[in-house]
């Protein structure tokens, strides 16, 4: 078995995939660590949801994320063959539109407290590390010329993340706390 500590990044610095030595404190680590988290909260919610079958579909999509959050991140740390295809792009709003339409009508007419059952609670906390992760990403999009799906994708995710939130609320029979 390989050893996982290599000891090459003990001085700070990180590397591309395309091999270029970066130091640990420059934005594309952020960014990367950004998904990483976002991909982690969502591995806490898919874990939330294998308990009831009402949601498989929803969890069986967002594990199809994870893995184009993995994507997302070979492709900004300058991976061969790692793109988002803008057709993910397409599925993820489709999906969305799909929830909504599902919902009651009026399910988007109010501000609503993050909350309600836990897995919406842990919705909640992965669409705010999304938007996190967006405002990081846009920053370095100042810095290097990103292809505009990436940017696209992580807007549509955090508000897919609300609405499976709302959803499962809703699907729970949980009364949505409003904001005063």
């Amino acid at each position: 078995m390989q050893n996982i500590f290599t000891k090459t990044g003990d001085q700070g610095k990180s590397s591309l995939a395309n091999g270029k030595r970066l130091k640990k404190s420059e934005l594309i680590f952020e960014v990367i660590g950004n998904l990483d988290e976002l991909n982690s909260w969502l591995g806490v919610v898919v874990s939330h949801l294998n308990n009831d079958e009402a949601f498989v579909e929803q969890k069986d999509f967002l594990q199809q994320i994870q893995q184009q959050l993995f994507v997302i991140s070979a492709e900004l740390v300058k991976a061969k063959n790692s793109k988002l295809e803008k057709e993910f792009l397409k599925k993820l709003e489709i999906k969305s539109k799909n929830l909504q339409e599902k919902m009651s009508a009026n399910w988007h007419s109010k501000f609503l407290l993050p909350g309600g059952c836990q897995t919406a609670a842990w919705l909640d906390v992965a669409r705010t590390v999304c938007r996190r992760a967006e405002r990081s990403l846009v920053k370095l999009n100042e810095q290097e010329k990103l292809r505009p799906v990436l940017l696209q994708f992580i807007n549509r995710l955090s508000d897919y993340l609300y609405v499976v939130r709302c959803w499962v609320n809703e699907q729970q029979g949980v009364e949505e706390k409003l904001v005063n």
